[in-house]
């Protein structure tokens, strides 16, 4: 057999040993597939954090004059409503996608910057979210009645619950990329639609096994966004702004979550 050329590697030396890839097409390699670490979990992790999206979402909605703050561009259709019918209430619509974007940027800076891509990572960034709601709550529960839409002390509250859930939406899409969104329920739901639609016409097996259940977890993260919707609207019918003083307790749920994961689970 003649040699293989100046350079070439062997074919089954290329299937069987990594070490013999060039080192310049291995970081060509990384750079184009990046590995990103799994980190362990339980898998009530996400449902907690979908359902927590929901209860603040509603919640916040409702006590601060139609302000999503985890669907932040819902509050587009609720500025164009304000502005058509000349009501106030336009200045905490204004700033909540703005200020989504640059705590997403600034995470993912000073995620980059120091390497934070392991669990500690997580319990980071969801030490983070409970701080914010912690502010967010307190603000809530002590500057209310927000009588001026357009005041100081709702804005205030607003945007630290939308920075709050601006690092829930970072820490999902950086840690728990298999994991269902946790705050955007419509590109889950198709995704749920289309994955019955290909169970109604036949699969084959192998693809009913992965099909299956990815939609079991999607329908939960619907389920878990719905039920958090539901009691948030229902707790602040019945306590008001007290209602605020549970999203910290859920963001502790959430981290104890991550400190208590399995070792030998993945998402």
């Amino acid at each position: 057999m003649r040699p293989p050329p100046n350079g070439a590697i062997p074919a089954t030396t290329a299937l069987f040993d990594k070490t013999a890839i060039p080192f310049r097409h291995r970081r060509q390699r990384n750079a184009i597939h990046p590995v990103t670490p799994k980190v362990p979990m339980r898998p009530s992790l996400p449902v907690l954090l979908s359902f927590t999206a929901g209860y603040v979402d509603t919640a916040g909605f409702l006590a601060l004059g139609g302000l999503f703050t985890a669907h932040v561009t819902g509050n587009f259709v609720t500025l164009g409503a304000a502005l058509a019918h000349g009501t106030s209430g336009i200045i905490a619509k204004l700033l909540a996608l703005p200020v989504f974007c640059l705590t997403i940027f600034v995470l993912r800076y000073f995620h980059k910057l120091f390497g934070l891509t392991d669990q500690n990572g997580l319990k980071i960034l969801l030490g983070f979210k409970f701080l914010f709601f912690t502010a967010g709550g307190i603000c809530a529960i002590s500057l209310a009645p927000f009588t001026n839409p357009d005041g100081l002390p709702l804005v205030v509250t607003g945007m630290l619950l939308v920075i709050a859930l601006a690092i829930q939406n970072a820490a999902h899409r950086l840690h728990l990329p298999s994991a269902p969104p946790s705050t955007m329920m419509t590109g889950t739901t198709t995704q749920i639609m289309l994955d019955l639609g290909d169970l109604a016409h036949g699969s084959s097996p192998e693809t009913a096994a992965t099909v299956r259940p990815r939609l079991a977890r999607m329908a939960l993260a619907v389920a878990a966004f719905a039920l958090g919707c539901g009691f948030g609207a229902l707790l602040n019918t019945v306590v008001g702004v007290w209602c605020f003083a549970l999203p910290p307790l859920l963001a502790l749920g959430s981290l104890y979550l991550t400190f208590e994961a399995p070792a030998t689970q993945t998402p």
